[in-house]
């Protein structure tokens, strides 16, 4: 891959991370602090508790997608953004553009997802 284009993946790769960031910092000011006290029956503690386990997959998926961009600066610091990790062919502009963390090329990943789909 091209420095230049390098460059260009680093930079969005870093907004995700900002941003990712950034929706962290929000949720520590308050998002997820109740009082059980300030809840009058049950039907509102339990949705109380089934929006914390929302919010609690959504921190989980952010988690994940922040150590995929952490990797993938990795990689272009390492000069190996943009190999396909199974078959080590490139990539492609087209699907980095799509999703800046693919770790395979489209051909990988469809043969993973059939894979997955014949196991599940």
């Amino acid at each position: 891959m091209r420095k230049r284009d390098q460059e260009r993946f680093r930079k969005i790769l870093i907004q995700q991370r900002d941003a990712l960031l950034g929706n962290a910092q929000r949720a520590m000011g308050g998002d997820l602090n109740l009082d059980p006290d300030d809840l009058p029956d049950e039907i509102d503690t339990a949705s109380s508790d089934q929006g914390l386990a929302f919010i609690g997959r959504l921190r989980e998926r952010e988690r994940g997608l922040m150590n995929k961009i952490m990797g993938a600066l990795k990689k272009i610091e390492d000069g190996v953004y943009g190999a396909c990790e199974s078959c080590g062919e490139d990539i492609g502009t087209k699907r980095l553009e799509a999703r800046a963390v693919a770790e395979l090329c489209i051909d990988c990943k469809a043969q993973q997802e059939k894979l997955e789909r014949g196991m599940g």
